[in-house]
Formats: structure tokens, sequence, C-alpha cells
């Protein structure tokens, strides 16, 4: 199940579930889209993976699989 993390790892950014700015790399690092892009290059400063658009996880399925409310903070290599 993917980890849906609540913030920005890079300014910490709220980005609840719903988020359509969220971007996330295959090791779930999250981050919004406007570091992604501007800041990291749509590269995880993590692992080196690409970052690429969250999907949306229907309202139904929060229910039984909730989001994250775990923040995380970037080593930012």
């Amino acid at each position: 199940m993917l980890e849906l993390r609540p913030n920005c790892e890079c300014c910490d950014k709220d980005l609840p579930p719903e988020a359509p700015d969220a971007r996330i790399c295959s090791f779930e690092c999250t981050f919004c889209a406007s570091c992604a892009s501007e800041v990291l290059h749509e590269r995880c400063p993590n692992c080196g993976g690409e970052l690429v658009r969250r999907p949306i996880r229907p309202a139904a399925e929060l229910l039984l699989h909730p989001a994250s409310t775990t923040r995380h903070k970037s080593t930012l290599r």
C-alpha cells in the first residue's frame, strides 16, 4: 500500500491525500510540485529517483487505508 505522506519533505507544505500537486518517488519520498520542479528538477534528493504525480486515493478507501500522519524531512543530499 502506497504511503501517503502529509507534507513536502523540502518546504514542509501540507499535502493532504487529495492534493493534486503532490509528487513522489518510488521510495514514497514526497514533495510539492513547486519544490519538485524548481528546486529538485524532478529528481528525489534522497534516492535520485524520478518524481511523479502522486495518485489520489478515493475517499472511501481512505477510511480503510488512511494517509500517514508522520511528517518527514528530506536529507537533501
